[in-house]
């Protein structure tokens, strides 16, 4: 049969990214304490297309991820890419898993084992002979007392449901549950999926003796990856859903650790006198 999409277009443009979009795909993905886990993930999947070429073959994306369906391990992500350069003759592919990612929390006093949703996002992109890009992408539930209705009031204080998005681009593998623990240990507390009443009372008093604003949220995340060598870059922002107000409030960072690092190989004294000059 005819191969409409192979036959040549004469506008002479290229198009950065066609694919696929939104495909509910049943994947396998690696967990720290059960060592699989399986999911069910939003796939998005591109790849550029030469100027000379009408279109991209679309059914070809979905065969290649029904080929590694079965485990979606990081370290695996490279092998599909090239496959997906290889097969649709393109010099770039991008790929996005979006799926939720189960832990068991056990209650805070009863110690009563639930499950907890943290919706993940693994995202890699193959550009020309580069090493695979990587990101990961954790967006994590907390809960957060406002310091300044504590300190105002004369009993009680305001607090709110928190989420923490967390993306970083790590130069080693990182698992996805130490980025969790990591947002959720700036909270005021964490949230679990099951309280009995000694559990409740300890989460109320902890969020209580642990006040945050959503700026001291991503500054102290902050603090934490920047001495964490095993990544390159990252963003966090966190939105507190506030309880006594109509909008949100927001803050989120973003830091390049690996030019901040090179920098700071070339030019060590110029870096000390920053840090110097910023804490007067």
């Amino acid at each position: 049969m005819k191969d409409v999409q192979s036959s040549y277009d004469d506008r002479n443009i290229a198009i950065d990214k066609v694919g696929i979009k939104n495909l509910k795909l049943p994947i396998v993905v690696r967990d720290r304490n059960r060592l699989k886990q399986n999911t069910v993930a939003e796939v998005n999947f591109y790849v550029d297309l030469p100027h000379h070429f009408k279109g991209t073959h679309m059914s070809r994306f979905v065969e290649i991820l029904n080929e590694y369906r079965d485990s979606f391990e990081i370290d695996r992500l490279d092998n599909v890419l090239k496959t997906a350069k290889q097969k649709l003759k393109a010099l770039r592919a991008h790929l996005e898993l979006t799926f939720p990612y189960f832990l068991e929390k056990k209650a805070p006093v009863t110690g009563l084992p639930g499950m907890i949703d943290y919706l993940c996002t693994i995202s890699a992109a193959s550009n020309g002979n580069r090493k695979t890009d990587l990101i990961v992408t954790v967006r994590v539930p907390i809960t957060t007392l406002c310091p300044c209705s504590k300190e105002i009031s004369e009993y009680g204080a305001h607090n709110q449901r928190s989420v923490v998005t967390l993306t970083v681009r790590p130069n080693e593998f990182v698992w996805m549950e130490e980025l969790i623990r990591l947002v959720e240990e700036q909270a005021s507390c964490e949230i679990f999926s099951l309280l009995k009443r000694d559990d409740e009372k300890y989460v109320t008093e902890h969020a209580y003796d642990n006040p945050a604003f959503v700026e001291d949220i991503v500054r102290s995340i902050t603090e934490q990856l920047a001495a964490d060598k095993r990544i390159d870059w990252f963003s966090v922002e966190s939105e507190n859903f506030e309880s006594i107000h109509n909008h949100s409030a927001y803050a989120s960072i973003e830091r390049n650790l690996k030019a901040e690092r090179e920098e700071e190989e070339r030019h060590p004294q110029m870096i000390l006198k920053k840090r110097a000059e910023s804490t007067v």
